[in-house]
């Protein structure tokens, strides 16, 4: 199965122009368009087609998003389709207020069996900010089971966030949250466990806490009691679980050259601000094959950038 993951930046210039009003004003697709015409940040209604457009042909079994306000998250149920359902909550209110990191997953692949979602705060079970951070930070967790001809079903667990862009100190402690929910799966499912998100973490320089601490560099720093107690594995199950950086596990062969995740909404040779901080992470208990990673583009002939990041996509099998 393909997995994407893909911060599609928020809705910062609302307007009331619908998805099909979006899909009338396209130019003739015989015509050349003016290359390279754009060269700042579009509205939502105007990046929503590229995102549909890059997913719907590339195959995809899930995809998890984030930044998507409710608005966003409509757009693209509609443009997905009714072969697709997603799964999510506003961050602000656990209903629909604020950034959703949803999952959309499409029902002849997968099945999803159940879900829930939580926040990286020391108030895990409710909306609730962590001291210090930008900004209210969520994940939404998930058990799917796989559909195939054969009637076969493998089941595995799926965890879509989005750690702050501020705080390092929630960064961490969001990582550390992550990793205990990953093995408390991992133990109890023997299934396996992936995570997907904007870690706003490198793997290397100053910010890389949440990503060493996921991938088992560094500890896990103190998490709430409650949700500690919640999702305690015996020391025993899993000693020395760890997420595994689904880039580095794939052959070689099958890794694409683009490296960089987040790019801003500049120009095509302006890389002052590019890095790599969007991930997909499979769980050091197997029970998956990474087949192949690709970082795409978001990047059009007309120059419209549908993100200021570019889509993290992973072939697995399991």
């Amino acid at each position: 199965m393909r997995i994407v993951t893909w911060n599609l930046r928020f809705d910062s210039m609302p307007n009331n122009i619908t998805v099909q009003q979006s899909l009338d004003s396209l130019q003739d697709s015989l015509l050349q368009p003016t290359f390279l015409a754009l060269t700042t940040e579009q509205p939502w209604s105007t990046r929503r087609i590229q995102v549909a457009e890059k997913l719907l042909s590339s195959g995809i079994s899930l995809a998890s998003f984030q930044e998507a306000l409710v608005r966003q998250v409509q757009d693209l149920a509609e443009l997905f389709g009714p072969e697709w359902s997603w799964i999510g909550v506003g961050r602000d209110d656990g209903v629909a207020a604020g950034e959703f990191s949803p999952i959309f997953f499409k029902n002849t692949k997968v099945k999803l069996l159940s879900n829930d979602s939580f926040w990286l705060s020391n108030t895990p079970f409710e909306p609730s900010i962590f001291p210090g951070a930008g900004s209210i930070r969520i994940c939404t967790a998930a058990h799917f089971s796989t559909i195939s001809s054969t009637g076969e079903e493998k089941k595995f667990t799926l965890l879509n966030t989005h750690l702050d862009d501020q705080s390092d100190a929630q960064r961490r402690l969001g990582a550390s949250m992550l990793l205990t929910r990953a093995r408390f799966e991992a133990a109890n499912t023997s299934n396996p466990v992936f995570i997907t998100g904007d870690f706003n973490s490198a793997a290397m320089g100053s910010d890389s806490g949440a990503y060493n601490i996921i991938t088992g560099v560094l500890p896990p720093v103190a998490i709430n009691a409650t949700f500690a107690a919640k999702y305690r594995v015996d020391d025993d199950q899993l000693p020395g679980f760890t997420m595994l950086d689904l880039r580095g596990q794939a052959p070689r062969r099958s890794v694409s050259t683009n490296f960089a995740t987040f790019t801003g909404f500049t120009a095509p040779n302006d890389t002052g601000q590019w890095t790599r901080i969007d991930f997909i992470f499979g769980g050091s208990n197997g029970e998956w094959t990474a087949q192949g990673y690709n970082t795409g583009t978001s990047l059009s002939d007309t120059g419209l950038l549908a993100s200021d990041h570019r889509p993290s996509f992973a072939d697995i099998f399991i």
